[in-house]
């Protein structure tokens, strides 16, 4: 009966996790074209995905241990030695695994095009705001001196 929990669980959780990796996908592109309205929806499609997989794991956890086994992957195998869905559960949980490590490195990718965006953002406000100015140059190539530096809503 904790095997076919478990199992369903793990189906459960690749579910969520294809549908999480299609959002972050799309993320990408919408965080790309900076379209805000779309990135808020995506964000609020995420969050139930992201507590399921979340909940899940934890009931994954207490099943293992409710059974005398450590809950990682040396528990789960030796569920599976006993177990007649036992290969399955093994297949289903390094699926799982595979499709959580993608979910990862697509969140990293996300994040760096955030901080690229932020970046930006941050530059063209520094110069709006007369703090920043972008570095210019003289006939000789040498770094221009400005006298006073206004914003560029004063210029």
């Amino acid at each position: 009966m904790h095997d076919t929990n478990l199992l369903q669980l793990f189906s459960d959780d690749i579910g969520h996790a294809k549908r999480l990796l299609e959002l972050m996908d799309e993320e990408f592109q919408v965080l790309g074209e900076r379209d805000l309205v779309r990135l808020e929806k995506l964000l609020a499609d995420k969050q139930p995905l992201l507590a399921q997989l979340d909940q899940h794991g934890r009931q994954r956890s207490q099943l293992l241990a409710s059974l005398q086994l450590s809950a990682d992957r040396a528990g789960l195998q030796q569920l599976a030695e006993r177990s007649p869905l036992g290969q399955e559960l093994l297949d289903r949980s390094d699926e799982l695994g595979e499709l959580l490590e993608r979910c990862r490195t697509t969140n990293e990718r996300n994040g760096r095009l955030i901080r690229a965006n932020r970046a930006t953002i941050g530059s063209m406000l520094g110069i709006l705001r007369g703090g920043d100015t972008p570095s210019l140059y003289d006939s000789r190539g040498a770094a221009a001196r400005i006298g006073q530096q206004r914003p560029l809503s004063q210029a």
